[in-house]
């Protein structure tokens, strides 16, 4: 199991970036592919960004592939999220995620097994 504790959401104008991190306890996170997803108020959960064991295959959501970055430090045990060119429509929670059960980078939630609590991200105009 491994804790996920998110940082680095908060209040942005639109076209602006934030960065968001993701630290995580334990010594197997490079075991684990990280991804992050986003909840917007009454919609559903949706895969943004993951990155596999080692960094080198990553996964994006259409709506931010060329504006987000996701990457990972497996010496400080944490992903990031680079957002940059932010949307409203990119407002949200905003959460990470860990899982070992599959290959490559999964994109849906029930592929992973352990959740951060989340960080809310408000793009305003």
């Amino acid at each position: 199991q491994v804790q996920l504790v998110e940082s680095g959401g908060g209040l942005v104008q639109a076209g602006g970036s934030l960065r968001l991190s993701c630290a995580t306890s334990g010594r197997t996170f490079s075991r684990y592919y990280m991804g992050w997803f986003r909840q917007a108020p009454e919609k559903e959960r949706e895969f943004v960004a993951g990155a596999s064991w080692g960094g080198a295959i990553t996964n994006y959501a259409d709506s931010v592939k060329g504006r987000f970055t996701i990457s990972r430090d497996n010496a400080k045990n944490t992903v990031y999220l680079q957002m940059n060119n932010l949307k409203l429509e990119d407002t949200a929670v905003y959460y990470c995620a860990a899982g070992v059960a599959f290959r490559g980078v999964p994109r849906t939630p029930n592929a992973y097994n352990d959740w951060g609590q989340g960080t809310q991200v408000t793009v305003s105009s």
